[in-house]
C-alpha cells in the first residue's frame, strides 16, 4: 500500500527541500544530529518548566490549606475576638501575594510551553526537508503556525474546555477565592455590613477571573502576532 501523501509544502519548505537535496549524505547526517540535539534540548526545557510550575502550584495550594487551618485554630483560641482580625488579614494578604507570584509564573509558563511546541514543530519541518518520506509517520504537526501548534497538542481534532482545564485556570480560580476572602475581611474589619462584605468579595473574585482570562488570551494572540512561521498549515 502506498504511503499517504503529506500536505503540500509551502515555498519555504520547497526551498528547504532543494537545499537539503544539494547536501551530501554526510552533511545530511550531521544536520540531522544537530536538529535532534536541539529537539532534545527543547524537550528537556519543556519538561523542566512543567515540573517547576506544578511544584509551585502544589506549594501554593499547601500554603492555602495550612493558612485556612491556622485561621480556624486561631479563631477557636481567641473566640474570633481581639487580635484575630489582624492575624486573619495578615495571613490572607500573604496568601494573596504568594498566589499572585504563582499565577504570574503559571501564565508565563503556558506561553513558554506554546513556544516550545512551535519550535519543535519547526524542527519536524526540517526533518521533512531532509527526508520527505517520513511524513506519513508523524502524528505531531510539522507546521509552526497556530493550527500546527493546536494539532501537536492534540492531533485528532479540536478539544473543548482546554482553557478551563488548564493549570493557569486552576490557580486563577484559587487566587480569586483568596482575594475575595481578603477583600471581604477588609470590609468586615471596617465595620461594613455582611451583605456588602459578601457582595464585594464575590465581585472581586469573579472580576479577577475575568481580567486574567483576558490577559491570558492577549498573551496568546500577541505570541502569534510576532511569530513568523516557516511552514503554514494547508486549508482545512
Amino acid at each position: 500500500m502506498a504511503d499517504a501523501p503529506g500536505p503540500d509544502p509551502s515555498p519555504e519548505s520547497e526551498r528547504g527541500i532543494r537545499e537539503a537535496g544539494g547536501l551530501t549524505d554526510a552533511q545530511k547526517s550531521l544536520r540531522a544530529q544537530m536538529l535532534a540535539t536541539e529537539h532534545w534540548s527543547l524537550l528537556a526545557s519543556r519538561s523542566t518548566t512543567q515540573s517547576e510550575v506544578l511544584t509551585r502550584i502544589a506549594i501554593f495550594l499547601t500554603l492555602v490549606s495550612a493558612g485556612l487551618v491556622t485561621l480556624g485554630v486561631l479563631g477557636n483560641a481567641t473566640q474570633f475576638r481581639g487580635w484575630f482580625g489582624v492575624a486573619a488579614l495578615g495571613v490572607l494578604l500573604l496568601l494573596v501575594l504568594l498566589g499572585l507570584i504563582t499565577q504570574l509564573r503559571t501564565f508565563n509558563a503556558s506561553l513558554d510551553d506554546l513556544m516550545y511546541v512551535i519550535a519543535m514543530n519547526r524542527l519536524r519541518g526540517a526533518y521533512l526537508d531532509l527526508d520527505p518520506g517520513i511524513a506519513p509517520y508523524l502524528i505531531s504537526a510539522s507546521e509552526d503556525d497556530e493550527s500546527g501548534a493546536h494539532r501537536t497538542y492534540y492531533a485528532f481534532g479540536p478539544r473543548t474546555g482546554q482553557m478551563l482545564a488548564s493549570s493557569a485556570m486552576i490557580i486563577t480560580v484559587v487566587e480569586s477565592a483568596v482575594i475575595g476572602l481578603f477583600v471581604g475581611g477588609v470590609v468586615l474589619a471596617a465595620a461594613g455590613p455582611v451583605w456588602l462584605t459578601v457582595t464585594l468579595g464575590v465581585i472581586v473574585g469573579v472580576g479577577w477571573i475575568a481580567v486574567w482570562t483576558v490577559i491570558g488570551y492577549r498573551g496568546y494572540v500577541a505570541l502569534f502576532r510576532v511569530h513568523s512561521p516557516l511552514r503554514t498549515s494547508p486549508p482545512a
